[in-house]
């Protein structure tokens, strides 16, 4: 057969941790999950790993790892926070790399990616090789073996990087048809014009390199891709498939390529359920023998190039102009914001090079005091980013250290290599490509330079901050009141920033809320709690103790002593301090217990002048996460009053309401709301229960038919799915259990009048497993007149039906 067939899969998020910490913060435009990178996982990277074929009862008749069938690359950024937060999805992928190899002739179906999706053309050569090599250690790390492609950020790509992929052994990379300039022979001296998207992606072109050497090229199918990414071709998985077989020519004597590439995400976070016209259309094909399913190393190794290519350089596949999308209002933008435009682009690409330069000034002088080589040492550094351990740290010293370093110098070695981290960070692509400065990406990649300046200022006492923020400036805002980048970053930056300091008030605020141990690990933070006292009486509490906090990241340590009273709510007083040697902390703490006993609140705030130099601290410095579960916590009994209120209201009227009903009056709305809250209330509540009340869940859903309520589906959808999902897994542990089936069975059919938005793919993984290991045999003792065994069978097949997955 000479018909190839290739998809591939960017996957990929720009970093969205916070630099301080570490992690992802709760973001609410994703609710009802906790960030984005948990709804796009659940979404779509989750699915693709256990996708779902259909018959044509669109029931479930196979359950693939599309990530196998499939040419693919994930962000390493990604992968990091993939691998602490859904290991099983982290480890479907893996895997899949691995079962790739056996189908297609030894190579994986994995390939690198630069390190953070840097728009590489606008790099210097310094950063390429980072950007380089931090890809491919962390591929080698993550998939145990060398990669054979590599995914540029973008695509946008420059003669430059493509040499220095090839001196770092990448043999290819994929662009847009549109980056093709000429194309000849490899036999023939005439230049043909590609450009304009005029070459033939069916096969892979050879590309020479400024240096002497080469790399591979494939350029993929650009209408077919546009038509999936952005057209309707995922909405039916056999016009999928045969949109993909009709783009072969009817040429039966050359190996033909057809390959799309885009966003890994059209597969289930742009289009629902695009992941299953994916697997269906790849098995359709295959089984069909309508073409041959490969990957790109595959295709290279039988069909190496017999066609040059020489590429349009600074071009890229997502603006027309080249790679101005990144540095210049050129025009390209979601369209979703009539009269707006990008000039801000401009002043932030200016802030950040002027910031990256004079950072490199400032490594390079103060690095080589502890380091051979400075640049070296920086493209080793992923070294320690990927396994964050003493072990690890101690070996990159050893390497690169020119003396035996002291725990201060140790630190100040980390601190200026986060420093270069967060240089890399600052130049996500993401920054830029939206349409606003105001905007979450544009936002994060300030944090990034802040965290920078930050660290810059603590190792070498230069303080950068005041001249990058002018040069900010320059980077408007189309909102008005936000004015400029440099007004943002005082605004919403600064209030952020953290120090070691900064770490104790959250420990110091927080433990009035928590029962922390003496040793407890915050984000990145180890604490110690080397002193604590505890005074209550009524709802005032006093906290006062020493702690010792250390950086994971840069292993920083400091000891601080803090002192909290709390008067109730929100109404909190904290005041933080170096810590303070035993004689003075046990005379603040009689001072205090003495005000305290006294309840003499004013004595008690003085004492933070005295002994903490004030009293700064409060609610208000706590990490976002916490500080949301602590609000939550204190509205507990005022949600419960109202709750109540509107338990009381609604009995109070719910005779006249129904009178109303029954001679068609309409309701009014604040009735409606109350009734509404209430229904969404208990049907939550139900559902969170270990055991699950049917008869109460159905009683509220008979009474929620009479009324028009206010449905909240989402959260009731989230709650559903995630029960299904719990007591699916309790299925797992005990299968032959007849008695849970019919219940899971019972609540799909009670809930389906509520129409939520349910995800049970999980459920689903799970019933298919069970069905390929015991229904056979279980069927096999029912014709044996085994009355359980009848039983299980039958609310098995019931259940299949609402998990649209096909028993027999």
């Amino acid at each position: 057969m000479n018909r190839y067939l290739c998809v591939h899969g960017h996957f990929y998020q720009p970093p969205r941790e916070n630099p301080w910490l570490n992690e992802v913060e709760i973001q609410d435009s994703a609710y009802p999950y906790h960030d984005w990178n948990e709804k796009i996982t659940i979404e779509c990277y989750a699915p693709n790993g256990a996708s779902r074929i259909l018959d044509a009862e669109n029931k479930i008749i196979d359950i693939v790892n599309n990530y196998s069938k499939i040419s693919f690359n994930f962000g390493p950024t990604l992968l990091s926070w993939m691998l602490r937060k859904k290991p099983d999805t982290y480890e479907k992928i893996i895997k899949a790399d691995i079962d790739s190899q056996e189908k297609f002739s030894g190579h994986g179906s994995a390939i690198a990616q630069v390190y953070n999706h840097m728009i590489m053309p606008l790099a210097n050569k310094r950063d390429k090789q980072t950007q380089i090599e931090w890809g491919i250690k962390d591929f080698e790390y993550r998939f145990q073996r060398k990669p054979e492609g590599m995914w540029l950020s973008e695509t946008a790509v420059d003669l430059e990087t493509l040499d220095l992929m090839a001196d770092y052994g990448i043999k290819f990379t994929i662009l847009s048809p549109h980056q093709a300039h000429k194309v000849k022979s490899i036999q023939s001296k005439e230049w043909l014009d590609a450009s304009g998207g005029k070459i033939d992606p069916k096969q892979a072109y050879l590309c020479r390199l400024p240096s002497g050497k080469s790399i591979n090229i494939f350029f993929y199918d650009g209408p077919v891709s546009q038509d999936i990414a952005f057209g309707g071709l995922l909405d039916n998985g056999d016009n999928f498939a045969n949109r993909l077989i009709g783009t072969f020519s009817d040429n039966k004597e050359q190996p033909q390529l057809v390959h799309i590439a885009t966003d890994g995400e059209t597969y289930g976070h742009h289009h629902t359920y695009g992941e299953m016209a994916l697997s269906y259309g790849l098995s359709h094909i295959a089984e069909k023998a309508r073409a041959k399913i490969t990957i790109y190393a595959e295709f290279l190794e039988k069909f190496p190039p017999v066609y040059e290519v020489r590429i349009i350089e600074n071009s890229s596949w997502s603006c027309f102009h080249g790679i101005e999308r990144w540095k210049s209002n050129c025009g390209c933008n979601l369209g979703t914001h009539s009269g707006w435009d990008q000039s801000w682009r401009v002043g932030l690409r200016k802030a950040m090079d002027w910031l990256r330069d004079t950072l490199a000034g400032i490594y390079e002088e103060q690095i080589l005091k502890y380091l051979d080589d400075a640049w070296e040492a920086r493209n080793d550094y992923i070294n320690v980013i990927l396994k964050r351990t003493p072990d690890s740290i101690n070996e990159f010293l050893s390497i690169h250290s020119v003396k035996e370093l002291t725990e201060t110098e140790k630190t100040n070695v980390l601190r200026l290599l986060e420093m270069q981290r967060h240089a890399m960070l600052m130049y996500t692509s993401c920054g830029w490509f939206f349409d606003d400065v105001s905007g979450t990406e544009a936002m994060q990649i300030i944090h990034y330079a802040a965290r920078a300046i930050q660290l810059a200022r603590t190792v070498s006492g230069i303080d950068l901050e005041a001249e990058y923020l002018k040069i900010l400036k320059g980077a408007k805002s189309n909102i008005k009141e936000h004015e400029n980048a440099a007004k943002l970053y005082e605004k919403f930056v600064k209030t952020t920033r953290l120090d070691l300091k900064r770490v104790a008030a959250h420990y110091a605020v927080s433990s009035i809320f928590n029962a922390y141990d003496t040793q407890v690990t915050i984000y990145n933070y180890e604490i110690e709690r080397k002193a604590y006292e505890n005074m209550e009486a009524g709802k005032q509490r006093f906290i006062t103790g020493s702690i010792c906090i250390k950086s994971e990241i840069t292993l920083e340590k400091e000891e601080f002593s803090y002192a909290v009273l709390h008067l109730g709510d929100h109404i909190i007083f904290g005041g933080i301090c170096t810590v303070l040697n035993d004689e003075v902390f046990t005379r603040m703490y009689l001072e205090a217990k003495d005000a305290f006993g006294k309840s003499d609140v004013s004595s008690i705030i003085s004492l933070f002048d005295k002994y903490f130099q004030g009293h700064d601290f409060s609610l208000w410095h706590v990490f976002r996460d916490e500080q949301r579960r602590i609000f939550t916590q204190m509205l507990t009994f005022t949600l419960k009053e109202i709750e109540t209120s509107f338990r009381q209201i609604n009995a109070h009227h719910y005779p006249i309401m129904l009178a109303m009903k029954q001679t068609n009056i309409p309701l009014p709305q604040v009735l409606l709301s109350t009734f509404s809250f209430i229904f969404n209330k208990d049907i939550k509540n139900a559902l969170e229960q270990e055991d699950v009340d049917i008869k109460r869940i159905i009683n509220l859903v008979k009474e929620s038919k009479r009324w028009v309520l206010n449905i909240d589906k989402t959260t009731l959808g989230f709650v559903a799915s995630k029960k299904i999902s719990s007591l699916m897994a309790r299925f797992k542990e005990n299968p032959q259990d007849a008695a849970l089936l019919k219940n899971m069975e019972n609540l799909f059919k009670i809930l389906r009048p509520l129409c939520l938005q349910m995800r049970i793919w999980e459920a689903q993984n799970i019933y298919f497993a069970v069905k390929k290991d015991l229904y056979d045999a279980m069927k096999g003792k029912a014709k044996q007149d085994d009355n359980l065994a009848k039983k299980w069978v039958s609310n098995f097949k019931a259940l299949g039906g609402y998990l649209f997955v096909r028993s027999r």
